[in-house]
């Protein structure tokens, strides 16, 4: 292995404080929400904070070495689901959480990091060749094994972001604008196929009943798929913060949190109570934070000193942008009900330490930035 010798000035502080800021205003909405998880949450950050800046410190290229073994774990892992998984709602049968070491992992958001670093790996070593058949249908098999798996949890929102997200990569990488053009024509007269094909009872479904219902609901209205309640409240709480909110452990006005009208409302749901306790001010500042980390991460992969490293940056800040989209989307009622939680902001330690473990690649390549 390369010795390598950072130089203090070329560490991303500027991002490493922005993340910071970001997971302390999701601390403080967390404790406000349910002060009970005040010791979980303060110990998680510590542990995340650590791992970032441990990461950020590790060649990527050292760890782009071993890709295959990354991958070999993230198979496992998501296998270790399927036996001895477990879910937070055992009544659809998802299972998304194991327990290793006394701690409960849900293997499918680490699955997002290692697979961004997999793919990277994938185009860097195929670039010249990535827009032939036989190249794209490796690459296709590559994702394809894992984005299974955690389809079948069952967990289709984790999914369809996993596949947005490399899908970024694989443009970045060079994938023919031609092809984009071919899947776009095949994409939309499909997404209306298969619209009409879950609204018919007489043919075999592949998604469970509750992910249909979710979609419908949305579509239509709850009385054509699952209750909307959770969406609605959310948006109520939302739009009571008015200006301003009402203010964080605020007992002088009645909230959505005191009432249960959502319940966790500290994980997906959690810009819900955002919304309502610091108002669209303080949600507008949240969303700047989270959009100048993602500009950052955009930075670093304009700058980075070869392709492994561009890759990986964009990855990462196409992973924050799409689960920020998804969660805010849910939370106004812009998208159907699905579990993707807010990063750095939702209550969840595999949803935080892996993306931290994200951000620390990122940092790691900024230190190896090209010099102009």
């Amino acid at each position: 292995m390369e010795d390598r010798k950072y130089m203090l000035k070329n560490y991303n502080f500027k991002l490493l404080f922005l993340v910071m800021a970001a997971i302390a205003l999701g601390t403080l909405t967390i404790l406000s929400v349910d002060i009970t998880y005040m010791t979980k949450q303060l110990i998680g950050v510590g542990l995340c904070i650590t791992a970032l800046i441990v990461v950020s410190l590790i060649d990527y290229n050292f760890i782009c070495k071993y890709y295959m073994i990354l991958y070999g774990i993230n198979l496992v892992l998501l296998i270790l689901v399927k036996l001895i998984g477990f879910g937070a709602d055992t009544s659809y049968g998802a299972s998304r959480w194991i327990y290793i070491g006394g701690l409960t992992l849900q293997p499918s958001e680490f699955s997002k990091i290692i697979m961004i670093v997999c793919v990277a790996v994938f185009l860097d070593k195929h670039h010249d060749e990535l827009n032939t058949f036989k190249c794209l249908m490796k690459l296709a098999a590559f994702i394809a094994v894992p984005a299974a798996l955690i389809f079948i949890e069952p967990d289709l929102s984790t999914t369809l972001c996993l596949l947005f997200t490399l899908f970024i990569v694989i443009f970045v990488g060079g994938l023919s604008l031609k092809l984009i053009g071919i899947m776009v024509l095949i994409l939309v007269p499909s997404l209306a196929g298969f619209l009409w094909y879950i609204q018919q009872d007489n043919l075999p479904q592949f998604l469970n009943d509750y992910m249909i219902n979710r979609i419908l609901g949305h579509l239509y209205g709850s009385e054509y798929g699952s209750s909307t309640d959770q969406q609605d409240n959310s948006v109520m709480a939302i739009g009571s913060g008015q200006l301003t909110g009402k203010g964080f452990n605020n007992t002088d006005a009645a909230t959505v949190k005191d009432t249960n009208l959502i319940s966790e409302q500290q994980t997906d749901f959690i810009f819900s109570a955002i919304g309502e306790e610091v108002g669209f001010v303080g949600s507008v500042i949240i969303i700047a934070i989270l959009l100048l980390i993602v500009l950052q991460c955009i930075r670093v992969a304009r700058r980075a000193s070869n392709q492994k490293g561009m890759y990986i940056a964009t990855g990462i800040a196409s992973l924050l942008a799409f689960q920020t989209f998804i969660n805010i989307g849910v939370a106004t009622a812009l998208l159907p009900n699905t579990g993707i939680p807010l990063p750095f902001i939702s209550y969840g330690l595999s949803s935080l330490l892996s993306i931290c473990i994200g951000i620390g690649l990122v940092m790691n390549v900024n230190l190896q930035k090209k010099n102009y």
